[in-house]
């Protein structure tokens, strides 16, 4: 069985005439959480971009599971297994809270518990209360668990979450935080990027730094957690 779940090597990312992503590789291994640390614009997004389409690279190979996905579009990206809860939420405001997890549901075979409505509704009870509700009326935490929500309905082998806890309160950041901690224990493979960084550190198995487009840290989250110099030049707290 194929031990890496997503490969990136050397990616290259330009927005108009400018160089974004430079020979940007690293490796996320099955069943671990990645954590994709740099400040801002070091291009942590335009990565979470090209690995789910929307900026296809100009260089470089994405694999998911083997399987090159380099230039696909992002609706096959997203029945390959790629799941994304994106920076924002961008929950669909009109439509229902069922309605926003209805539209992305995907059926995938081999899944011992595929995520249905019933169980996302477990996982997150506050949704199952406002099932009815448009989305656009509920708070921001809400919002967070239904675009997580969302992105399970698609039954992802792969789940990418851009700053599930900006905005946030600090107590729905920790109901964020314990929602991460239960997929990763069931085996759910997750790039994590994070401003937070004692949240990430305490989530992910693995680390990769990113400034100014170009990859300057990649190995264990314990490594990095451990290294306060680069946790300070290249993400600029500690």
């Amino acid at each position: 069985m194929e031990t890496d779940a997503l490969t990136l090597t050397g990616i290259n990312a330009l927005y108009g005439d400018s160089h974004v992503l430079h020979d940007v590789s690293f490796t996320v291994s099955a069943g671990r959480v990645l954590a994709l640390l740099g400040r801002n614009g070091a291009g942590k997004t335009t990565c979470m971009s090209a690995i789910v389409g929307f900026l296809p690279p100009r260089a470089g190979e994405i694999r998911l599971f083997g399987e090159t996905i380099t230039h696909l579009s992002p609706e096959v990206i997203s029945r390959k297994g790629i799941g994304f809860v994106p920076q924002g939420r961008r929950v669909f405001p009109t439509l229902t809270v069922r309605e926003n997890l209805l539209v992305a549901q995907q059926n995938r075979s081999g899944i011992d518990k595929p995520w249905t409505l019933e169980r996302v509704c477990e996982l997150f009870p506050r949704l199952q209360e406002r099932l009815a509700q448009h989305a656009g009326s509920l708070s921001g935490g809400e919002q967070q668990m239904l675009a997580i929500g969302r992105a399970l309905m698609g039954n992802p082998r792969l789940l990418l979450m851009d700053e599930p806890s900006e905005g946030l309160a600090p107590l729905i950041v920790a109901e964020v935080g314990r929602t991460i901690a239960r997929l990763k224990s069931e085996g759910q493979s997750i790039v994590l990027v994070e401003q937070n960084i004692k949240l990430a550190f305490d989530l992910a198995d693995d680390c990769v730094m990113l400034n100014t487009g170009r990859v300057v840290f990649a190995g264990t989250a314990a490594e990095a957690r451990g290294n306060a110099a680069l946790i300070i030049q290249h993400l600029g707290v500690y």
